[in-house]
């Protein structure tokens, strides 16, 4: 039987970073090419055939369409609940503390774009989950997402109880939850089927 044997020509990125990385995955995309409509619907979003790690969850479109709804709906659905700053943090936390360094990457920028502050999203990446943030709101959030990456059964009243106490709503509080579950179900997808490339320039 023969083996398959992936050469790397790059060497993987191993530092947090708000630079656009890009990804590698360990088994065989789909080549674009064999895209059907089905694959397209499962993907939602034509633009995502342009990814190798879409290309290769879309081998199941129809689990891939489901997630990606999900995604979507977690951050882009802003009718209400945790502004889209927040939920980037989150997403940016959850990926920092499972050691995600591509998903880490994207929502880090969008987190710096969203709330305007790249030096506090960059201070979390530089010193970790735990550095100083004045912000009561970036704690709260960055602090539960934390708790329910690492263990769920970490997260408590404690939590919820700080999430509201620095101003969050009952909406705004299920949309942390909801962001750090589903990220930290989708870093260890991620960390499971490839690993983060360096930016274009760079290889």
């Amino acid at each position: 039987m023969s083996e398959t044997v992936i050469q790397h020509t790059f060497e993987a990125p191993n530092v947090f970073t708000q630079e656009e990385l890009g990804w590698e995955a360990w088994l065989p995309p789909l080549p674009l090419e064999e895209l059907t409509d089905r694959h397209y619907d499962g993907l939602v979003d034509r633009g995502r055939a342009n990814s190798p790690y879409f290309r290769l969850l879309v081998r199941d479109p129809d689990i891939l369409g489901a997630r990606t709804r999900t995604d979507n709906d977690i951050f882009y659905n802003e009718k209400g609940g945790l502004t889209r700053a927040l939920r980037e943090l989150s997403a940016t936390a959850a990926s920092r503390t499972n050691g995600c360094i591509f998903c880490a990457s994207v929502h880090s920028r969008f987190a710096s774009h969203k709330s305007k502050r790249p030096e506090d999203v960059q201070r979390l990446l530089d010193e970790g989950t735990s550095a100083r943030q004045d912000d009561p709101q970036w704690r709260a959030v960055i602090d539960a997402s934390v708790a329910l990456t690492r263990i769920p059964d970490e997260f408590g009243p404690e939590h919820v109880r700080a999430l509201r106490d620095a101003g969050l709503d009952d909406v705004a509080i299920i949309d942390a939850i909801n962001g750090a579950a589903f990220f930290n179900w989708a870093n260890r997808l991620m960390l499971s089927l490839g690993e983060p490339t360096p930016p274009a320039e760079k290889r």
